[in-house]
């Protein structure tokens, strides 16, 4: 009897880094096939990860170009999947997160009447534009998917209030956590210093998200001046995102100032190990708000929403918007008040035990009736 055939889809690096412990779970078992299509959304940082972790696509559809629009990436995908699952049709396959190749992933399969996992499920802020697509991304990708990998409770409410059949949800846990654990049994501890040696107190910033271009980002900008000008013991390592919009104005605006540390994208362990260096991380990232508690570093979301609720509800990290004074207040707070500090440091992770890949795979099979 031939072995199913299941197949992930993913372009970005979060998906990268949240699908590999669970491709490598997959990859393991001995009662499925495992097909790894990546659809070059993201290129250079997505192999960072893969490399990483070993893993090793099947395709690649390589449809990055410089400035591609969201029509494009989805048109791109949604041919490109359409010859691949003809070629290669899959029993099941596996999209995680909220990105442009998750949505047009999971509709290609949908088309095909190939049934989906979706993997992170259930995320929401409430708000259709905010972010802009992801939010909407994710709640396309819940009506058409099969079987709901709901990282948490509040995920899993999230999917019962939208409609979703709760006998086809499961709460797993974030395999961020997974990635995590996999990656903390590497030696880092020279990875950071290639990186920021000196004796002040290290922040680590990432921005990059759709909606902080423009007025926004340039508010972010004059706060870590002024934070950086009257916090005289703080540097701050910055990571700069590929795309220009953001990279640009980033090198311009702070590339001089000796107390930002501008890089560029860091890979996955390199990261890592920046943040458990850092005293805590100002980002709007989504990832890094589930992967920080884990290393007990406190995070500032500098955003208007998120759908990272738990964290929040926790006290692992706080909502803060972008408005420059409030984004220096509340940096000084945590700089100032260890009180403060302490309770966000020490807040329990909501995210999961590091065993999330193995429900996964666990119910998977379940359902592939193997």
């Amino acid at each position: 009897m031939q072995r199913p055939l299941v197949t992930f889809v993913l372009g970005t690096r979060p998906e990268a880094i949240k699908l590999s412990p669970l491709i490598i779970a997959f990859k393991a078992s001995e009662k499925v096939q495992t097909r790894v299509i990546l659809t070059g959304q993201h290129i250079e940082m997505v192999t960072q990860v893969t490399n990483i972790f070993n893993i090793k696509e099947d395709f690649n559809l390589n449809l990055m170009q410089h400035g591609q629009s969201l029509t494009f990436i989805t048109n791109s995908i949604l041919n490109g999947l359409d010859a691949e699952f003809s070629k290669n049709k899959p029993q099941f396959i596996l999209v995680q997160g909220d990105t442009t190749t998750a949505f047009a992933g999971a509709l290609a399969a949908f088309y095909k009447n190939i049934p989906i996992g979706h993997v992170e499920a259930g995320l929401r802020t409430g708000s259709l534009d905010n972010p802009f697509p992801e939010e909407a991304n994710r709640r396309l990708i819940s009506q058409i998917s099969t079987l709901h990998f709901a990282p948490t409770k509040n995920a899993y409410l999230n999917l019962i209030n939208s409609g979703i059949n709760k006998e086809n949800i499961q709460i797993t846990g974030n395999t961020v956590v997974d990635a995590l654990k996999i990656i903390a049994e590497k030696d880092l501890k020279n990875k950071c210093n290639e990186i920021y040696s000196g004796g002040d107190y290290l922040i680590l910033l990432t921005v990059h998200r759709r909606e902080n271009w423009g007025e926004n980002l340039k508010n972010i900008i004059i706060a870590i001046k002024k934070i950086v000008q009257f916090h005289t013991n703080i540097s701050i390592v910055l990571p700069m995102h590929k795309n220009k919009i953001v990279r640009d104005i980033l090198k311009n605006e702070l590339g001089e100032n000796p107390k930002v540390i501008l890089t560029e994208t860091l890979p996955y362990d390199q990261l890592i190990s920046v943040m458990k260096k850092s005293y805590f991380i100002i980002t709007d990232s989504g990832g890094i708000q589930e992967e920080a508690p884990t290393l007990a570093k406190p995070v500032l979301v500098i955003r208007e929403t998120t759908e990272r609720t738990e964290s929040i509800e926790a006290k692992t990290s706080k909502l803060i918007g972008t408005n420059p004074d409030n984004i220096f207040k509340e940096v000084s707070e945590l700089i100032l008040n260890k009180t403060k500090y302490q309770k966000m440091a020490k807040a329990i992770n909501p995210y999961g035990d590091g065993n999330s890949s193995k429900r996964i795979l666990s119910h998977c099979l379940n359902f592939l009736k193997i």
